[in-house]
């Protein structure tokens, strides 16, 4: 009799953990659904302006493009580029 009522109470804590456990799932994805609905009713506004104003191809003096610094005078005084002085380091170190 106790190795039967050892199986029941397997079968029966077995189905408890995979009720809970569907339980919690659903609770996250509930929770999910709901921060990715907040998030998109708050950024609404952006992504319509976003859509009226996309990027364009401008590129304004002195801008950083893809990490290098334009090359530019200012005030007289020469700007170089990192990469110049990256050459001039390693010539130098020649």
């Amino acid at each position: 009799m106790s190795k039967v009522a050892k199986i029941v109470v397997s079968v029966a804590l077995i189905s408890l953990a995979l009720m809970f456990s569907a339980l919690l799932l659903m609770v996250i994805l509930t929770v999910g659904a709901l921060a990715w609905g907040y998030l998109w009713w708050r950024t609404r506004d952006l992504r319509k302006q976003m859509r009226k104003h996309p990027p364009g191809d401008i590129v304004v003096e002195g801008e950083v493009i893809e990490g290098e610094v334009i090359r530019r005078e200012v005030g007289g005084i020469s700007v170089e580029s990192e990469t110049d002085e990256i050459r001039k380091f390693i010539q130098a170190t020649r």
